[in-house]
């Protein structure tokens, strides 16, 4: 009864203190000069880390095993995970990879602990499937992963938001030059050509953005996607010991064969200089989908050999 109280007094601090990042993240587009936001939500973060570090830990205690056999404990170890990459990008003054961890974590968690998941918030004796030491290896790996990659994944499509919307500002502006005289489109060309120096302060900043948009999408992804791999393959050993055999292309093992596939085909894309930049972004953009699919959608079929993933909507 204790660790059940104390489980619930975690998730509700941890869920409240995200919320409250998420507001001052809101403020600091309006406000900067009263307070330092960014330093008050990021110190918000760390104390979320803690709470959600406190969570699992009573978790486990409370359940008796490593708290990643359903999926409200995966989706509190897929948020704990968020917050363990923001304290990095903390760590690396990364202001770009924090804004996203913010609201994927209050996410994750609003839904972990909404009332769609009730009839599975409570721990239960694990299946005889899971009661192996492979359980942590292999699942903590894959969420991991699906943290690193969707993160990955965001900072990629901002990319490509950024990038798209300043070709086109560019292209607007040409175009809007040319319904002009010959004397006002020498003046409008000018002026556009100065407006998008290099030297101009603006684009300087959307130049320096997009590289490290760039930059740590990449870096990210190819951290996430050797943990998926790790996953996958201790995933294999442990199917072989518990049923025979190394794959079976259950729903599950299939969608995440897809995904090592998709991350792939980004990382050989983006070793490629000719297709830097937002060709990989795309391939990265359509993985996030896969990740969901393969995470989430995949639970909703409730077959295969990890059936024990499912979950039934329920409402409060």
């Amino acid at each position: 009864m204790i660790f059940s109280t104390l489980e619930h007094i975690l998730t509700h601090i941890s869920f409240s203190i995200v919320s409250i990042v998420i507001t001052i993240r809101l403020i600091n587009l309006l406000v900067t000069e009263i307070i330092k936001p960014y330093d008050l939500s990021e110190k918000g973060m760390i104390t979320t880390f803690f709470c959600l570090t406190g969570l699992l830990v009573t978790r486990w205690i409370y359940s008796g095993h490593f708290p990643l056999s359903d999926l409200y404990e995966s989706l509190i170890f897929l948020s704990w995970s968020f917050s363990v990459i923001n304290i990095v990008a903390y760590f690396k003054k990364n202001k770009n990879l924090s804004a996203i961890t913010a609201p994927s974590t209050i996410f994750t968690q609003g839904f972990a602990t909404s009332g769609l998941l009730t009839e599975i918030q409570k721990p239960v004796i694990l299946v005889p499937a899971l009661q192996s030491e492979w359980l942590i290896m292999h699942v903590s790996m894959m969420i991991l992963s699906y943290a690193a990659l969707l993160c990955g994944s965001l900072l990629s499509a901002a990319f490509l938001v950024i990038t798209f919307r300043k070709k086109s500002n560019q292209l607007l502006r040409l175009i809007e030059s040319f319904s002009f005289g010959e004397i006002q489109y020498r003046n409008e060309r000018s002026n556009i050509l100065r407006n998008t120096s290099f030297f101009s302060p603006k684009n300087y900043y959307k130049a320096q953005l997009i590289q490290q948009l760039d930059y740590w999408s990449y870096r990210v992804i190819s951290l996430g996607f050797l943990f998926l791999t790790i996953g996958i393959l201790s995933g294999a050993v442990w199917a072989n010991e518990a049923w025979g055999s190394y794959w079976s292309w259950d729903p599950k093992e299939t969608w995440a064969f897809i995904t090592w596939i998709v991350f792939a085909i980004y990382l050989h894309v983006r070793t490629n200089n000719n297709f830097q930049g937002a060709n990989s972004a795309i391939v990265a953009a359509l993985g996030f989908l896969i990740i969901w699919i393969c995470y989430f959608g995949v639970n909703l079929l409730g077959i295969g050999l990890h059936s024990y993933g499912s979950f039934t909507l329920t409402s409060s």
